[in-house]
């Protein structure tokens, strides 16, 4: 009788893979957990003894399971695992993975698929775009600070900031940055203006029709207004950051943009932490530059718990408030629950064989 094929399941922080996988036929598949995340093999503060550990923990299993990008697959772990014959990832794209790499050892990889667009009209807010405007206003209005307070015994805090009327500079006029832009213009008013290398107004127009929205309004300003980067973080009173994360956009956000925010400047990052230069944020928001940062992505992931954004007193001493969630934006429990449900189907087809859909390489 063969041995059952050996899968762990990666990073699942919140368990609901488990009743998925744990009903798999035990005979045929012996399944481990892991919801520790180990530091990332190919970052540059990783040492050989964490890479090490890394390997060790991976080494055994045939098949991997892996949650979005928690878990990189860089090249040189990739050559380290050479009992891996099946590797599963949620979502349609992970840019963690070396799929040349991976290609080149013959290993599949697979993805999920998301749940279809409603039909007609303009797109519905998705779980990101959600998160990111839930933290814009809980940066205006200070909820996580408001409900500190309470609960310590004291009442009246800071005053709110109102978002009516402001302008919300987007960087990355995709997806999700046209369906933010959109919620911000029609639910509260404000003007935006976008910026990405790439993007002219033509293509500007486009996504605001795309949204429902008119291209210009009564006055004849564009409803999404195309700006150079500097007029961007000079103008906005709210920065929110959706770029994709490439060679080239690393870092595209350092001390020279982050200067030119007003005082009472909100920067919202929902995408990708090293978007941004982190030392040159942290010096800001140290020193009181911006109103306050509300950040869901990080430099590295998760957090060390020494790491200045844990143990800084952000809004204390003149430095500006700072409101962190663990990069929340697409964890949403029906979301999960299908790609969990996906992966396990995704399995079965290729223990039988079959032709395996949302195949990444």
């Amino acid at each position: 009788m063969s041995r059952p094929v050996k899968v762990a399941v990666l990073d699942d922080y919140q368990g609901i893979s488990e009743p998925k996988f744990k009903a798999l036929d035990a005979s045929k598949y012996d399944v481990s957990f892991f919801k520790d995340t180990l530091p990332p093999y190919n970052h540059p503060n990783t040492t050989q003894y964490a890479k090490d550990k890394l390997v060790t923990r991976l080494e055994p299993f045939t098949v991997i399971s892996t949650m979005r990008e928690r878990t990189p697959f860089p090249r040189d772990l990739i050559s380290r695992l050479p009992n891996l014959r099946l590797l599963l990832t949620t979502g349609n794209r992970n840019l963690a993975l070396d799929l040349e790499a991976l290609r080149a050892r013959g290993i599949p990889v697979v993805g999920t698929g998301h749940r279809a667009p409603a039909s007609g009209g303009p797109p519905l807010a998705d779980s990101t775009t959600e998160h990111c405007v839930a933290l814009v206003l809980a940066a205006a209005r200070n909820l996580a600070q408001d409900d500190a307070a309470v609960k310590a015994g004291a009442w009246q805090t800071a005053p709110a900031v109102s978002l009516r009327g402001k302008v919300f500079g987007v960087a990355g006029l995709g997806r999700l940055g046209a369906a933010v832009a959109r919620i911000m213009s029609v639910g509260f008013g404000m003007r935006v203006v976008a910026w990405s290398e790439n993007l002219t107004q033509a293509r500007a127009d486009e996504k605001a029709r795309e949204a429902g929205l008119p291209v210009e309004d009564a006055e004849g300003r564009k409803t999404f207004a195309v700006v150079g980067k500097e007029e961007l973080f000079r103008s906005a009173d709210v920065v929110s950051l959706h770029l994709v994360l490439s060679d080239r956009s690393r870092g595209i956000v350092a001390a020279a943009d982050l200067e030119l925010m007003k005082p009472t400047a909100i920067l919202v990052n929902t995408s990708r932490g090293p978007l941004v230069v982190e030392k040159d944020l942290l010096g800001v928001l140290e020193k009181g530059g911006i109103r306050a940062a509300a950040l869901d992505v990080f430099d590295l992931e998760p957090l060390p718990l020494d790491s200045r954004w844990r143990t800084t007193k952000w809004g204390q001493d003149g430095r500006s408030r700072v409101l962190l969630t663990p990069h929340m934006g697409y964890v949403e429990e029906a979301t999960l629950n299908s790609w969990y449900d996906q992966q396990v189907e995704t399995l079965q087809q290729w223990e039988k064989g079959e032709e395996l859909a949302q195949r990444l390489c």
